[in-house]
Parts: structure tokens; sequence; C-alpha cells
């Protein structure tokens, strides 16, 4: 293992003090209250990189690799900072044949970010998701937990913008 995953000192003592209290105060087998715990990481320190996985595997002793297998196959948990909006375009079939492939093309160009990487400004991580489950309003757009249907190529701008003037709930 590099020895940089090993290095907690990066992260928040008071985080990381926040997750201990948490797993001590956790019932019944450790283990099994993993995602819980990743859960409750990612609402503190913003997202879960590398070293602060290895400080939970360790925390609750199991190894650093099963960890990893749990963040990377859950698209909720991300190891990079995330921007303020979490926009996520879903490209399950539905959404894809009525064109959820430009609309998040343009998301990323008004965003001016790649997908998984939060923008320079900090407001936005752009993601493409397999299938949010709501294909009559295809295509589908979330940000945050505000769900966007029937999104047209032409409502992308207004609904961007909106949310770089900062009107969250932006319609």
């Amino acid at each position: 293992m590099r020895k940089e995953i090993l290095d907690t000192s990066t992260l928040d003592s008071d985080g990381l003090k926040k997750i201990d209290a948490y797993i001590d105060n956790l019932s019944g087998n450790k283990e099994e209250q993993l995602i819980h715990v990743l859960h409750h990481a990612q609402q503190i320190f913003g997202y879960l990189p590398k070293n602060l996985q290895w400080y939970i595997a360790k925390q609750l002793d199991m190894p650093s690799a099963k960890v990893n297998g749990v963040v990377t196959f859950y698209s909720l948990f991300s190891e990079e900072p995330r921007g303020k909006y979490t926009v996520s375009v879903c490209m399950g079939t539905a959404c894809f044949v009525k064109g959820a492939e430009k609309v998040l093309d343009r998301i990323l160009e008004l965003t001016d970010s790649q997908k998984g990487k939060m923008s320079d400004d900090g407001l936005f991580t752009v993601q493409d998701v397999r299938c949010i489950g709501a294909c009559g309003l295809a295509p589908v757009v979330t940000i945050n937990e505000k769900v966007y249907g029937n999104v047209k190529i032409n409502e992308v701008d207004d609904i961007i913008r909106r949310y770089k003037r900062g009107e969250k709930h932006a319609s």
C-alpha cells in the first residue's frame, strides 16, 4: 500500500473524531454498518479520499480493499471533492434514446466541467448515471435532490443559469 494512502495527517482531526464517535456508538457487527459509516464520513468530509477509506477500514477492522470496493461500487459515494450541486444525467435506455447524451454534453459545456470532476468554481459536479428509475420522465436530470423530467436541450441553459445565480430550486 502506498504511503500517502496511510497518511491521515491531511484529514481534519475533528472530522476523524466525529467518525470515531459514530463508530463507537454502533451496535452489533460493525462491518455490517460500513455503508452507514461511509455515508456519515462523506457528510463530514464531502467525499471519501483513499486515506479516509483506509482510516475507516482500520477503525472497523476490515481490509481497506473491501471499503474501497463499496465506495467505488455505489454512485452515491465519491472519491473526489464534489461541487455544491451534483448534476446527474440519466443515461438509461429511455433517457438515452430521448437525447440524454446531448443534454449531458450541454451541461458539461455550461458548467465548464468534466464528467465526475468538480468545476473550477466549486459549484458543479456533473455525472452520468445508469438509471434512476423515472423512465416515464425521460430524459431525466437531477440536481442534488431536485428532479427535472422531460428535459429538452433548450431548457438546459436556463436550469444551469439559475443554479449559477444561487437559486437552489430552479425550475
